[in-house]
């Protein structure tokens, strides 16, 4: 195997494309210099059709657990009191971060693999009217679930419109179309290691009116995760704090690469590779943790019954140098997650579904080769010839 081989297919960190690894390498410059503002203010504009949002994206040096907390420390103070909506283990992260800061922290907690229900969040919260905000993820990326965060967040305001609603979207922003405006969510949280193609390192915060008017009414919003700071220096072109400097220089390449392909064609090709993904494994026999109602565009995860999904990533590794992730907490060692965001194809997919069927076949599963492989080619196809000319 070459040294330098490598195919990362894990829900992110994702692989970042060379022009946006060259971009990167652009010589530092002051942050408070001419060319700083004006990468600034070359980027602003161009996140917010991302988010689906008319609001400017503000942009903080961080992890994306860093904009998780932003979302609570800036909206609610201690002993105040909220929900979190948790599908696995980025939701439950809410519901730390919540008892950290002291709050009074309700949680309903769905059976991981399965999507929240919209009647029963709404009737708990009819049931608290205490309740000051809602948090949800909108892709659980432990499980690959996509939930209805934009119906939830559209019943949450019918009942209360003071109801501030939280989004994390970590692992669905530039994979997921998201409609922030139309769907009522007032703040939706990501970060630049998954969809957006970069390193991990910048925090990407979109916040509604109404999400302001409860941060700016929050006496106790914390020091660096204060957004009133960092909306307050957007607004100048500049960070209240020394920024990520080489990840904007990245994030300009991949603004540019991602409309060079059309953002709706963004959406189609991760909704291309889900789907041929998971035929891929129905055709050979391996169970989806997820229904396909409510499957993600960015990742898939696998619950085989008949095969040891540990060994399984472990020949992949071996034989192909290949990357797929594990299951996290109490999936560690019975699920395995497939990442098909950002930096990838439907070539990619061909790729990784052949070398499954070796891998399955090493570990004793009783397959059809070509068979997983022939059902991708089947829904690539499908999905991209309108019209066969005998």
């Amino acid at each position: 195997m070459l040294q330098d081989y490598q195919v990362l297919r894990i829900p992110g960190p994702t692989p970042v494309p060379p022009s946006v690894n060259r971009a990167m390498t652009q010589a530092m410059t002051g942050h408070h210099s001419p060319n700083t503002y004006q990468i600034i203010q070359n980027i602003k504009p161009r996140l917010k059709k991302f988010f689906g949002t008319t609001q400017d994206i503000l942009m903080v040096a961080g992890s994306g657990t860093s904009s998780l907390e932003a979302a609570v420390v800036n909206v609610a103070s201690k002993g105040d009191a909220v929900l979190v909506v948790s599908t696995g283990v980025f939701g439950h992260r809410f519901t730390e971060i919540c008892e950290s800061y002291e709050l009074d922290v309700h949680e309903i907690a769905v059976e991981w693999g399965q999507a929240f229900n919209t009647d029963e969040v709404v009737n708990y919260v009819k049931q608290h009217p205490e309740i000051k905000a809602v948090y949800a993820t909108l892709c659980e990326t432990s499980t690959g679930v996509l939930n209805p965060v934009g119906e939830l967040a559209q019943a949450l305001h019918a009942l209360n419109d003071q109801l501030i609603v939280i989004a994390d979207g970590v692992s669905a922003i530039a994979c997921a179309e998201t409609k922030m405006d139309e769907w009522g969510l007032d703040i939706v949280v990501t970060g630049s290691q998954k969809g957006f193609m970069l390193p991990t390192g910048l925090a990407f915060i979109a916040v509604s009116e109404r999400a302001w008017q409860a941060i700016e009414a929050n006496p106790s919003r914390g020091y660096y995760l204060d957004l009133t700071k960092h909306r307050d220096a957007l607004e100048k072109g500049n960070t209240p704090f020394t920024p990520a400097l080489g990840l904007f220089y990245g994030l300009d390449a991949v603004l540019d690469q991602l409309e060079n392909e059309g953002v709706s064609e963004v959406y189609k090709r991760h909704l291309l590779m889900r789907d041929m993904t998971r035929a891929a494994f129905k055709a050979l026999d391996v169970n989806l943790l997820v229904d396909d109602a409510h499957a993600s565009p960015s990742v898939t995860a696998v619950k085989p019954t008949d095969f040891d999904a540990t060994k399984f990533r472990q020949v992949l590794k071996a034989d192909f140098n290949i990357d797929v992730a594990s299951g996290l907490e109490a999936f560690t060692d019975t699920i395995f997650r497939v990442g098909h965001m950002g930096y990838c194809s439907p070539a990619d997919v061909l790729q990784y579904i052949s070398a499954f069927e070796i891998a399955l076949t090493k570990v004793g599963k009783q397959i059809e080769l070509g068979a997983g492989t022939r059902a991708a080619q089947q829904i690539y196809l499908q999905k991209t010839i309108s019209t066969v000319t005998q």
